[in-house]
């Protein structure tokens, strides 16, 4: 699409004053703001246009066929797989950590990780301030690495020095089991936390940024999308800044109709360029038409308004963006309760089954590792065999479009649960007929733990068509000067995920145990008087009930580039009426 100038409030002949009919005076305020110049898609959807490729210090590049790609690329993804599998490597050996080394119960060492793994996501949210606000991608990326190294280096010593741990003297399987043994002085657990939490608010500031900048590396204009393209971002500006000026802009002028005397158009800066840095022009759209105040232009605004009062229409766009994107990541959030529920209860499970391969017996810490390896060799498969097959039945670039792939996560991520659910009955009737009732550390050595692999495989297939359909979906429909803020998102549903298995493991444990009857909780600490496999079940009802949020909330969804092809006609319509 060329780039045009629509009317604007200085050449228009005819006066939003006379133009009072309601529904004309709507159409006729999309037509008061410049469209945007570079405006291009990738695979027919999403704008990433409007921005101009630097390198490292700020400069354009001159030569772009020298930079970015896939040798960039590949060191993007070095980091991010060395930083997850410390992530993962942590998160599934702090429980046991918690238990064994530093004498806290199964349910706090859970709920400690649980919050570990929330806090590193939803404060992602300010990595992705920062990196589109300030600092840019990679030094975002650079400066909070570093941090986490620290936090790791400081778990490191926790580990290794005796002083940062508890006696171990006389802390026998026996002790463990009637939880006497020696329990952590406040001060130790308190340096626990502190550089447990230091490690969650390094890699706050890494997951937002890797995967846009990664995306940075390629330009989508180029056919096969190979095509060799730095594009370093310039900081847009404080995006957070700017959804506030839109607020109190639109608050203010609440009262004021769209057919006032005084109303001289939809606010936007004459010419080809946005007034964000980073970002092309946004076409208006009737979405939120409350907001569309905030850049309501009236002559009392004069020749200079302030931006807390006046806004373009390109900003209040990237409101109505922001706002249009939660429901779809909402949704995943109940995906990333089962992977955090499978992550920290399924230790617990895996402790009393054998973990032996032949004669080589696995930690038992290595089995949620397993979802991670799934999801590896998942991805191999999902694009040699997938797409292409899916390709030639829909006729969609990727086989399926980016709300397809996150619903069929979803839906797969329900049939893990519910097998885990019937897993785990058979589990405990076993443990019960052959004796261990009250032995949840021993392992029963004829079950095998590997069945525990059919509900981390099926979580790795889920994870695999959300989150990456997600992260895409993110991408694609962003603004261009917030592609970290919408991926963030994603990091923030994780987040929330984490802290609402806490909750959810809270409440079940506050209402299912009743002493007064001797009732234990269905998350007491032996698992083989408790009840794992109802609380599965109760996921597994809590699954479908947001699977049904998703259909109904990716149904109502428009595309943004659906949302330009309706702007253009529209306003194709009406210069067909003017003339």
């Amino acid at each position: 699409m060329g780039s045009r100038e629509i009317k604007s409030p200085e050449d228009m002949l005819e006066t939003p004053a006379s133009l009072e009919e309601d529904g004309r005076s709507r159409k006729k305020l999309g037509m008061f703001f410049i469209e945007s110049d570079n405006r291009r898609t990738a695979f027919g959807r999403g704008y990433t246009g409007g921005t101009t490729p630097v390198d490292i210090h700020g400069k354009p590049i001159a030569d772009l066929s020298k930079t970015g790609g896939w040798i960039a690329a590949l060191f993007i993804f070095g980091n991010e797989m060395a930083e997850r599998m410390a992530y993962f490597g942590l998160s599934v050996n702090m429980v046991a950590f918690m238990f064994y080394v530093m004498h806290r119960p199964f349910s706090s060492s859970s709920n400690a990780v649980n919050n570990f793994l929330g806090i590193s996501q939803v404060s992602s949210v300010l990595g992705g301030f920062l990196a589109d606000a300030y600092l840019g991608r990679y030094w975002t990326i650079a400066i909070f690495t570093t941090i986490y190294l620290a936090g790791l280096i400081g778990i490191t010593l926790c580990a290794s020095m005796k002083i940062f741990v508890p006696n171990q003297d006389q802390c026998d399987q026996l002790s463990l089991l009637l939880g006497s043994c020696e329990p952590a002085k406040p001060w130790q657990m308190l340096y626990l936390y502190v550089v447990l939490y230091l490690t969650a608010f390094g890699a706050a500031g890494i997951r937002p940024c890797v995967s846009s900048f990664g995306a940075d590396q390629f330009d989508e204009r180029s056919k096969d999308y190979k095509t060799l393209l730095d594009r370093h971002r310039l900081p847009g500006g404080s995006p957070l800044t700017r959804v506030a000026q839109v607020l109190v802009a639109a608050f203010k002028k609440q009262h004021v109709p769209f057919t006032r005397s005084e109303l001289v158009g939809l606010y936007e800066l004459p010419g080809r360029h946005s007034a964000i840095k980073g970002s092309g022009k946004i076409p208006h759209t009737d979405d939120f038409r409350c907001l569309d105040k905030a850049a309501l232009q009236l002559k009392e605004d004069g020749g200079n308004p302030s931006p807390w009062r006046l806004c373009t229409v390109t900003q209040v766009e990237e409101v109505k963006i922001l706002i249009k994107l939660i429901p779809i990541p909402a949704c995943t959030i109940m995906l990333n309760v089962i992977l955090t529920e499978f992550i920290t209860l399924s230790i617990q499970q895996a402790y009393t089954l054998n973990t032996h391969i032949g004669k080589l017996k696995l930690p038992v810490t290595c089995m949620p590792v397993f979802p991670g390896l799934s999801i590896f060799l998942i991805l191999c498969l999902y694009y040699s065999v997938f797409v292409p097959v899916s390709r030639r039945i829909t006729g969609h670039p990727h086989g399926a479009s980016q709300l397809q792939r996150v619903g069929i996560g979803l839906f797969i991520s329900i049939l893990s649960v519910a097998w885990g659910g019937v897993f785990e009955r058979f589990r405990r009737g076993y443990a019960i007929k052959h004796g261990y009732e009250f032995s949840f550390l021993t392992p029963m050595p004829d079950l095998s733990a590997y069945w525990l692999l059919i509900q981390y495989c099926l979580i790795g297939i889920a994870e695999v068509f959300s989150i990456v359909g997600l992260l895409e979906f993110l991408y694609e429909e962003a603004p261009d000067a917030m592609k970290s803020i919408g991926s963030a998102y994603a990091a923030i549903a994780g987040g929330l995920g984490c802290f609402a298995a806490s909750i959810i493991n809270s409440i079940v444990k506050s209402v299912t145990r009743n002493p007064e009857n001797k009732q234990r909780s269905w998350l007491s600490q032996n698992i083989n008087n408790a009840k794992f496999d109802y609380f599965y079940w109760l996921l597994t009802v809590l699954s479908i009930i947001n699977f049904c949020f998703f259909l109904y909330s990716a149904h109502r969804y428009k595309y943004r580039t659906e949302q330009t092809f309706e702007a253009w006609e529209t306003k194709q319509n009406i210069l067909a009426e003017d003339s």
